[in-house]
């Protein structure tokens, strides 16, 4: 098991709020300031985790930016930096990924976003439907690794044409490529050009349902892929802490602001954002859809939806049984990103089997 965090790059607080826009947010007591957000990447790689994601969107600074500036204040964590497909040239993004492995050495991973808010997109200027965007998503990662391989190549397609095209130099580490959705199209992009199939905390039954659909579709095409879940965690020393906790985190959605989130969720086409929206259904009760996991937090926040909340030993059971379940990387988050990330790499990490695992070869390591 793999474990990564999350920067929120649009600012931090006690309360949930909204990763990618502004309007009808939650307060924002901290600033996503670089020496902030530093602070967070700091504990989190302190905390053991291997990677920390960032969201993309309107409501939040530019990825590469912020991460390139974040990348500066840690010295092994990674950065996981949100790409839109599609809003800038595969073969740009293919120099801008060189320059990052550069200066970070070698920390890149990119999450490659195709985007599910039809006004948003057409903000930006891009006015393609779902399914055309999907397409240009798969021929983007197509030129995308064309252009790493550092071989000229040309390229004629729908939506990119390239004469004598690559990097001067090839780039030897390329980033790994993660790579979200739930629609059958999303999953077909993933099959052929992911590494890592991302998906969003629902009921174990049904994430194993959809890891074994990802995995016969990339076998389809002669590759394997590793499967990853993102999910926000609320863990206490004991059940009642924690479901204390999630409880004043319900109180601090008000009304407007859940029906305000609900109404622009609903006019995504993402089949992923209905997925999670239709886990809580708008509505304050009947949020707890498996043991330890609730669906409070999609009431206002886009994208990822769900918690698990429990004691430190239950969300770390509740992580294992995802792992066995084929889940091989877990992004998590909390608020406030900071000292979450660090009650979490310290009380429910260790307590997972992979965690247990670690130990026990630290404790034979030493005794050697």
């Amino acid at each position: 098991m793999t474990f990564h965090w999350f920067l929120p790059t649009s600012g931090d607080s006690d309360q949930v709020g909204a990763a990618t826009v502004t309007t009808g947010a939650a307060r924002h007591d901290r600033a996503a300031t670089v020496e902030y957000l530093g602070a967070v990447a700091r504990a989190a790689e302190e905390a053991g985790f291997s990677a920390a994601l960032t969201p993309v969107g309107s409501g939040c600074p530019d990825p590469w930016i912020v991460c390139s500036a974040v990348a500066q204040h840690t010295s092994t964590l990674r950065m996981l930096v949100a790409v839109r497909a599609g809003f800038a040239l595969p073969t740009l993004v293919a120099q801008q990924a060189q320059a990052f492995q550069s200066i970070s050495g070698g920390r890149l991973a990119i999450n490659i976003v195709t985007g599910g808010d039809p006004a948003e997109q057409r903000a930006y200027g891009d006015f393609l439907d779902h399914s055309a965007r999907y397409a240009r998503t798969a021929e983007y990662l197509e030129v995308l690794r064309l252009a790493w391989a550092g071989r000229p190549f040309d390229h004629t397609g729908e939506h990119y044409r390239v004469e004598a095209g690559g990097l001067a130099v090839p780039l030897t580490d390329p980033p790994p490529i993660y790579f979200g959705g739930a629609s059958p199209a999303a999953e077909a992009v993933a099959a052929r050009y992911a590494d890592v199939q991302l998906m969003w905390g629902e009921p174990p039954t049904a994430i194993a349902d959809r890891v074994a659909r990802i995995r016969r579709l990339a076998a389809g095409h002669g590759r394997t892929l590793r499967t990853g879940i993102r999910l926000h965690v609320i863990a206490r020393e004991t059940a009642a802490q924690a479901w204390a906790e999630a409880d004043r985190l319900l109180a601090g959605m008000d009304a407007d602001r859940i029906a305000a989130a609900q109404a622009r969720f609903a006019r995504m086409d993402s089949v992923g954002q209905a997925r999670m929206t239709a886990l809580n259904e708008g509505t304050t009760t009947g949020l707890t859809i498996a043991p330890n996991l609730w669906a409070g937090v999609g009431l206002v926040r886009e994208g990822a939806g769900t918690a698990l909340v429990g004691s430190y030993d239950e969300v770390a059971a509740r992580i294992d049984e995802y792992a066995a379940l084929g889940v091989d990387e877990f992004v998590l988050s909390a608020w406030p990103h900071l000292e979450e990330a660090v009650r979490v790499g310290r009380h429910v990490l260790p307590r997972t089997v992979a965690g247990r695992a670690a130990a026990a070869r630290l404790t034979v390591s030493a005794a050697t």
